[in-house]
């Protein structure tokens, strides 16, 4: 659940829009302060109580401050399943973009802003992540995704590793890893602050039900205080090392050029195809990345769903494949007008923000926080 688009994609920008090594300080202290407390207490809140979230704040009484912080914790999954899968098909978009031999043309300028306002190809890249994330909630959890993630997950760390060491050997490579890992104490702000902590919930799915799902799945006997700091530690790792890939590439391919820093959830994109380019066997390394960041992207979206399915398996007594469908459905049709803000729906903005930028800023800015305090 916590390692996906989480660390590999939403991490790096963030690090490179908000100072590198600042972010990197404060993300790190809250990681072994807060997170570590938060992804305590919702883990063992849900193994306590055996409940999806909405039970499991029913479980202490009947107060209304209660029924609302159960049902802010669903409600932030439910926002985050159509976005996320958006970015779940923009890696399928790239992966068979990188199978098909075509490694030149994704590390154009162009290609990604090209690619993403188009009228049907996100859409349609956007719904084959989402059905394959339904078909295997309804599937297939534990024999195929619980296998092939101990197999999987170590692999992507060794090539996220590899491809690190190239990127760092690069010229003009040394400046990105001076911004990534010297905190600039002069770019600490309170936003800075707010994005770090905005990260923490997103990479470590806290304060959006997941926690407490899988909490009410764990066993008596199973140590929570090791599995929590096996969690910690493998989902900072893989955020630090994402950061170090993608960070010190925007220097190599732009000089370190402020703009090219601050291109957002459009980072990963952008530069990682010219670092593919720009090696022997790119193409096949791509691919191989892209399909693990696939697998990572689909582990957590499952995890997303899962926590939706489970919340309307307890309210109403819905079996796994009605509760599946029903949420698969809402999530195409959200998810399919998201996939469009970049491109016919783009004049569409809310507080200023475009689509994907507006849900991703009210379930991991507005609504986290305050399940966060309900939490505590």
């Amino acid at each position: 659940a916590s390692v996906g688009l989480g660390n590999i994609w939403r991490f790096p920008y963030l690090a490179a829009k908000y100072g590198g090594g600042i972010f990197l300080l404060i993300y790190i202290i809250l990681a072994m302060t807060f997170g570590y407390s938060m992804i305590i207490a919702e883990t063992a809140l849900g193994r306590m109580t055996k409940k999806s979230p909405v039970g499991a704040f029913g479980k202490f009484g009947k107060s209304k401050w209660l029924s609302f912080g159960g049902w802010i914790n669903a409600i932030i999954p439910i926002l985050i399943v159509p976005y996320y899968s958006v970015i779940g098909g923009w890696v399928i978009k790239y992966l068979f973009t990188f199978l098909t031999g075509k490694v030149s043309a994704a590390a154009g300028d162009e290609f990604f802003t090209g690619f993403i306002s188009e009228s049907v190809s996100p859409v349609v890249w956007f719904a084959i992540f989402i059905l394959l994330t339904s078909a295997i909630v309804i599937f297939g959890v534990e024999k195929g995704v619980e296998k092939a993630s101990r197999f999987m997950m170590p692999l992507l760390i060794v090539l996220i590793v590899g491809v690190c060491i190239f990127c760092i050997t690069r010229p003009g490579a040394a400046e990105g890893v001076k911004y990534y890992l010297l905190p600039d104490f002069s770019k600490f702000s309170a936003t800075t602050v707010l994005a770090a902590m905005g990260q923490l919930f997103y990479s470590m799915s806290l304060a959006m039900g997941i926690m407490i799902t899988y909490g009410s799945y764990m066993k008596k006997d199973s140590h929570l205080e090791a599995s929590v700091r096996q969690i910690e530690l493998f989902d900072t790792a893989i955020a630090f090392l994402a950061g170090l890939l993608i960070v010190p590439s925007v220097f190599v391919f732009s000089g370190g050029d402020e703009a090219a820093l601050g291109k957002g959830p459009s980072l990963m994109f952008i530069t990682l195809p010219k670092v593919f380019n720009d090696m022997t066997l790119g193409g096949v390394i791509g691919a191989v990345f892209f399909l693990l960041v696939l697998f990572a992207a689909l582990t957590s979206s499952i995890s997303l769903m899962e926590t939706n399915v489970s919340i309307l398996r307890d309210k109403f007594g819905w079996s796994r494949k009605k509760s599946t469908l029903i949420i698969t459905v809402y999530v195409l049709i959200l998810g399919s007008i998201v996939s469009l803000g970049f491109g016919p729906l783009s004049f569409i903005k809310i507080l200023g923000l475009g689509l994907l930028d507006f849900f991703d800023f009210i379930s991991n800015s507005v609504l986290m926080p305050i399940v966060a305090i309900l939490t505590c």
